[in-house]
């Protein structure tokens, strides 16, 4: 569907004296489809944003005209979900592609202003007893709370010196620790951590794992895969099982464990811009992080929105570095070696 509207000029200043703004796009004059198909979302869902963000992309400069609120927001989404700048998403909202960058900018900083709003674990005791009872439903796995994953989102080379953050598949990347839900919801997520590190350090070094360290959900646990180390807070499979109930565990581990698996396709499909498919992301690693961490955002409000995120087709995210066995180093945690042991003796005989 093809709107004719006249670019902006380049020099477009979003912010200005009276809060005059350029309102070239009207969401009512539109269809719901074309929204879906360019923005991603639904029509209730882009006013539920303005509503949210408005105010902080209303901020009064002493420029002299303004971008609305409504369409930066567009303009950012246009963004997230196909992973381009390209000319036919400004001109289908009336502004230049460097109008669209700034508007980026403004969304995702606003987004990341709110991230502890949507994205934080349960507090109270009967959430995370339904925690519990919803992963236990799933494939008979107790005392779970979360799922635990690193993905690599891939970036632009900082510098040519700069060689931290080039992952053993050799491309430059962010790897981001996130913790998911059985709806998919994200806990957790951690997106600035530099891709040469391995999922096991970006863990150990994370905020997460000092929370779990320090005793904060006891009586309870992750699910992480083998790329990170058995703690007494986090259950991984046995390398190799010998008995049936080893088996039975590690078939309920895996079960489980999908559930964030299906999260990161998910959210990979609908944010484009993270799947590599459009190319790296051609920022600073602290502004992809950002932007990775307001596309989390926007993915745990549709959830509350009662958006399925299942439902969009699953593509999946660049491909990952390989995963390391780190089976042999379990046995220096002997506590969470006894654990395991006992969940399995328990549950699982």
């Amino acid at each position: 569907m093809a709107i004719p509207i006249t670019v902006l000029d380049c020099d477009l200043l979003l912010y200005g004296r009276g809060h005059r703004t350029l309102d070239r796009f009207k969401l009512d004059d539109v269809t719901d489809d074309y929204l879906m198909s360019m923005y991603g979302f639904p029509r209730q869902f882009i006013y539920y944003l303005v509503e949210l963000l408005g105010a902080s992309l209303s901020r009064p400069t002493q420029r002299s005209r303004a971008i609305s609120p409504e369409t930066q927001i567009l303009a950012a989404l246009g963004f997230y979900t196909s992973g381009s700048f390209q000319t036919r998403m400004g001109d289908a909202i009336g502004i230049s592609q460097a109008s669209m960058s700034r508007c980026v900018a403004n969304v995702t900083e606003a987004l990341v202003e709110r991230a502890s709003q949507f994205i934080r674990f349960p507090a109270d005791e009967a959430s995370i007893q339904a925690l519990k009872d919803e992963f236990y439903g799933l494939a008979g796995m107790p005392g779970v709370i979360g799922v635990v994953d690193c993905i690599h989102v891939a970036i632009k080379a900082p510098n040519a010196e700069d060689l931290s953050y080039v992952n053993r598949k050799g491309l430059h990347s962010l790897n981001c620790l996130m913790v998911c839900d059985l709806r998919g919801a994200l806990m957790t997520v951690e997106t600035n951590w530099p891709g040469s590190l391995q999922d096991c350090a970006v863990l150990q070094q994370s905020s997460l794992s000092s929370e779990f360290e320090a005793g904060m959900h006891k009586d309870s646990w992750l699910l992480g895969d083998s790329s990170f180390f058995l703690r007494t807070w986090l259950m991984t499979p046995l390398h190799i099982h010998e008995t049936p109930a080893e088996y039975r565990y590690n078939m309920a581990h895996s079960a489980t464990h999908s559930v964030i698996e299906k999260t990161f396709r998910t959210l990979c499909s609908r944010f484009r811009c993270l799947d590599g498919s459009k190319g790296a992301l051609q920022y600073s690693p602290e502004k992809s992080s950002h932007i990775i961490l307001a596309c989390c955002v926007l993915h745990n409000i549709s959830l509350e929105h009662g958006m399925d995120i299942w439902s969009s087709p699953m593509t999946g995210p660049m491909e990952q570095p390989p995963e390391e066995e780190y089976e042999h180093m379990e046995s220096l945690d002997l506590e969470a070696d006894r654990i395991r042991q006992e969940l399995i003796l328990t549950h699982f005989s």
